[in-house]
């Protein structure tokens, strides 16, 4: 048999307090929970109101953390940061302040290290041709700009 548990309103509310706190949330990912928990659609808003009245679900300052986070930690380009906040359902307005955190000398430090360090891992690959493909693909894949990528690749 099949058993999960039952969540009273104020159970859930409490346990989606506690999700919120540990760190920041979108809303995807609480609705996500909260489906998860089998809550009922009434339930659902009804705790969604709660936590955004008492500041424990804020989208604009989980597009700030995240994006923070995913330049400082993966070294994401902003084109993979907005593609991610975009699935996490983030709006544009948001994903626009959310940019912002990122500032734009530590921004090009961080491509020059990340392309030098790449280009130190391609240093034994001897076609040229492919190295600028596997470098450029690289920096794609992490989500910095064409323009930054094709001028990196085109000084080899």
């Amino acid at each position: 048999m099949n058993t999960y548990k039952i969540y009273t309103v104020d159970e859930a509310k409490k346990r989606m307090e506690r999700y919120c706190a540990y760190q920041e949330r979108c809303h995807k990912e609480v609705h996500q929970k909260l489906y998860e928990m089998r809550m009922i659609p009434v339930a659902v808003d009804q705790i969604i109101d709660h936590l955004l009245r008492h500041n424990f679900l804020n989208e604009t300052r989980f597009a700030q953390a995240f994006a923070r986070g995913k330049f400082r930690t993966k070294k994401w380009g902003k084109n993979r940061i907005v593609n991610e906040l975009k699935q996490r359902e983030i709006s544009k307005y948001n994903i626009q302040i959310a940019l912002k955190e990122i500032p734009d000398s530590e921004y090009f430090k961080t491509f020059e290290a990340l392309a030098e360090k790449r280009m130190q891992q391609l240093a034994s690959e001897k076609n040229l041709q492919k190295k600028r493909k596997k470098l450029a693909d690289y920096l794609f894949y992490r989500g910095w700009e064409s323009e930054l990528v094709y001028e990196k690749v085109n000084g080899i």
